[in-house]
């Protein structure tokens, strides 16, 4: 087994082996744009996210020390002592915890449905907490969530251009990036995820981690075309698209060794210690990382090659190596010929055979 990954990894950095990223980029970019649209469709679809009770606003209490730990409990003491309430959600978050959140009840009702959780799950009254949280409050996450993300962007696409001496590879980077963000909050719509500030960090913290997958592949396309126009093997988009598959075992490698130990996390936090900030953080994590990987290799990459392919001195360039495969022409002396408008000259013999 491992020798087989040794050999494919192995085919994919000489070019033996070669998936075309940048060849049907086209394709990539179209169901790329499809998805986003699809993501964005979702929650308008559905009516919304599912947002937790930091971003609504809401009663809340906890039940701690219950033998019973069954949800249906607390969800009939709510409809008979607050009838009127919406938006209830009872969960189990911990062993022999219980949590039920809904709108804002008055505050006899928070007495009044405090006491019945309590008969209800025969605990004492220390067992029962209850708090309250205001809409104002859940709007300023939000502001501040929108205002990091922001500002992250804005940064990073400052910063690569710096790097990368190139914003078409910044803005590349950051196409990636915002696919990652859509789509992932797109999964969340539609498979009913909670949103809470503890997925809104592990949305901001794959950010990090789908610019660093990007950098890790620009920077091999970077050294595969430099000096592009002094060679006459590959045109612009074959060297590009060998970086990406010289990458994508290792992109493929960390993707894995960031997926596992999240959901390592992730499976304890669900299934052993219950619903709560521990799972919705590595749940948001989760689900990014895999799509981060998808961005880079889907968008960022052919995106890139895009934005390139269409430069006149590349252009130039690519014609005369397709003319030097097809027989077109025929090089006398390989030094002389430059794609670049600098002055370079290029010394090339007719093939009569070939001019039909």
């Amino acid at each position: 087994m491992a020798n087989a990954l040794s050999t494919f990894g192995n085919d994919l950095h000489s070019g033996k082996r070669s998936y075309p990223f940048v060849g049907k980029r086209n394709v990539w970019l179209l169901l790329a744009t499809l998805l986003v649209v699809l993501s964005i469709l979702v929650p308008v679809a559905k009516g919304g996210f599912n947002l937790g009770i930091d971003f609504r606003g809401g009663s809340e209490f906890t039940v701690s020390s219950v033998e019973n730990e069954d949800p249906s409990v607390g969800e009939k003491i709510i409809a008979e002592k607050a009838p009127e309430a919406h938006d209830v959600r009872v969960t189990n978050i911990a062993p022999n915890t219980m949590r039920a959140q809904m709108s804002t009840l008055t505050d006899s009702q928070t007495l009044d449905v405090k006491k019945s959780l309590q008969d209800a799950y025969g605990v004492s009254d220390q067992d029962v907490t209850s708090s309250f949280v205001g809409p104002t409050w859940g709007a300023d996450v939000t502001r501040q969530a929108f205002v990091g993300l922001i500002a992250f962007v804005i940064l990073a696409l400052i910063g690569m251009a710096l790097y990368f001496r190139t914003w078409k590879m910044s803005l590349s980077a950051i196409a990636g990036l915002l696919f990652t963000v859509v789509i992932t909050v797109g999964i969340y719509a539609l498979v009913d995820f909670e949103i809470t500030p503890s997925a809104i960090i592990g949305f901001l913290t794959i950010l990090s981690y789908s610019l660093y997958d990007s950098v890790v592949v620009f920077d091999k396309i970077r050294e595969n075309t430099e000096g592009y126009s002094e060679q006459k093997k590959r045109t612009f988009g074959e060297q590009i698209n060998l970086a990406v598959n010289q990458t994508l075992v290792r992109s493929i490698n960390t993707s894995v060794v960031g997926v596992l130990p999240v959901g390592a996390i992730l499976f304890i936090g669900a299934f052993i210690l219950g619903a709560g900030t521990l799972r919705d953080l590595s749940l948001a994590l989760f689900v990014g990382i895999i799509v981060g990987t998808i961005g880079t290799i889907l968008v960022s990459a052919p995106m890139y090659a895009a934005l390139r392919l269409s430069e006149k001195k590349i252009k130039k360039h690519d014609q005369y190596i397709e003319d030097i495969r097809s027989g077109r022409v025929k090089e006398e002396d390989e030094g002389d010929h430059s794609s670049d408008s600098d002055g370079g000259s290029v010394r090339i013999e007719v093939n009569p055979v070939n001019l039909g």
